[in-house]
């Protein structure tokens, strides 16, 4: 409040409510005396954040909980979820003074996407206004995500994000709703609990920089040109590693091997540098980087004309082989598992194996038989359950897919080698 003051501004203040008895009477408590210490700061209080949703109270304590504190203050009492659950527990709406509600489309049960998203938030507008007036209706929380991985049609990107939160704010002020954005910054701590998209709804970056989201010009890939130049720096690594085509097939697919290394590593990478949030997942990304990194030599020394450094480097590649296409089906094996088992926060990981399937797929290598069937059985029979589980909406999961597929066949094509 002292912050507030002193810089002009209002607050909504919170009680934070859980099931934890002791400690939402502490908050109750506080936010009691600070109501009344800041009559001229704090507009109103908020008794509760999404504490239906995580089943923590029932709907009678958390009506108690509202009386008590509207019995001890002046400002306006409300209480803050998602939607649904105050049209589950309607009881509430005559202890608040105000109904606070969450609109985020990307995380319905049945998500929103970008070209319907504005029209569903609308529609949920107008049934409250009706089912609970004369009751005044705050959107407490509305917003896009401009990172993490698609869910059905909704897509996170920043482009999108721009798209519906200009789209938002003009049928917001045209209908005159109250309204927040979430959230002003980027915060990439709530990766923690979130996955990726958790750390990427601000309208402003980690670093306070402008994302374009309010207005003006917006990219997906603000910083391409550090991008760009890392898959062009690889396409010529390629070329230079490979040195002279053994053939005039080769001679085609050198580049083209290149092209798509410099395309799917980078991809990785900047995957990488927005999913990772401690060191072991820097650790799998690194291992993954560098995996991809020793196929994509393995690949082009095999299009090469063989000789010197060349020849020695690539015998000693050629007597692993079949381990570098074992390592690729491991990483893919251990990520279609936990994209269906638990695959609600979890990016998709096409780029990581793109380069390994299509390599191994082409050429296939001699490799330990039992792991390598098996990981060909976990991989594909993974990848009906997961596209049932991400819906046939859902491109990137489609995308996943396919990358299965041809890891699969790699893997395949080699058991067949004696």
């Amino acid at each position: 409040p002292e912050l507030a003051r002193k810089h002009g501004l209002k607050l909504m203040m919170g009680a934070w409510v859980s099931s934890n008895a002791q400690a939402t009477a502490e908050e109750v408590k506080a936010l009691i005396a600070s109501a009344n210490a800041n009559p001229d700061v704090v507009t109103s209080v908020i008794v509760g954040n999404e504490a239906l949703l995580r089943k923590e109270v029932t709907a009678p304590q958390l009506v108690k909980l509202i009386n008590q504190v509207k019995s001890q203050i002046k400002q306006p009492v409300t209480y803050a979820d998602v939607w649904e659950f105050w049209l589950q527990h309607p009881e509430i709406a005559p202890a608040v003074d105000f109904l606070t509600i969450h609109l985020l489309p990307y995380w319905e049960d049945d998500p929103a996407g970008i070209d319907q998203a504005v029209k569903h938030v609308a529609q949920i507008r107008q049934v409250f206004g009706n089912k609970f007036a004369p009751k005044d209706i705050l959107i407490g929380e509305t917003g896009w995500p401009s990172e993490g991985r698609q869910r059905e049609t909704a897509l996170p990107s920043r482009v999108n994000e721009a798209k519906f939160i200009r789209g938002f704010v003009n049928q917001a002020e045209q209908n005159g709703w109250k309204y927040n954005l979430i959230e002003a910054f980027d915060q990439p701590w709530k990766r923690g609990s979130e996955g990726a998209v958790g750390g990427y709804w601000g309208l402003f970056d980690a670093d306070r920089q402008d994302k374009g989201i309010l207005a003006g010009p917006v990219s997906n890939l603000p910083h391409w040109p550090v991008w760009l130049g890392l898959g062009v720096a690889l396409f010529l690594s390629t070329l230079v590693v490979g040195g002279r085509a053994r053939s005039t097939r080769s001679a085609l697919l050198l580049p083209a091997l290149g092209a798509i290394a410099g395309c799917s590593v980078v991809a990785w990478a900047e995957l990488a540098s927005v999913t990772s949030r401690y060191a072991g997942e820097w650790l799998w990304a690194g291992i993954l980087l560098g995996l991809n990194l020793i196929v994509l030599t393995h690949g082009a020394l095999a299009l090469g004309q063989k000789d010197g450094w060349r020849e020695r480097l690539f015998n000693v590649l050629e007597r692993r082989a079949g381990w570098w296409l074992a390592a690729a089906g491991f990483a893919g094996a251990v990520m279609m598992l936990g994209l269906v088992f638990e695959p609600r926060y979890r990016s998709f990981p096409s780029a990581a194996l793109l380069l390994p399937a299509l390599v191994y797929l082409l050429r296939p290598v001699r490799g330990p038989r039992r792991e390598l069937g098996l990981l060909a059985f976990i991989i594909g029979a993974g990848i009906p359950i997961q596209l049932y589980r991400e819906g046939l909406d859902n491109q990137q999961a489609w995308v996943w897919a396919l990358v299965c597929v041809l890891m699969v066949a790699a893997l395949w094509r080699s058991l067949r080698i004696r």
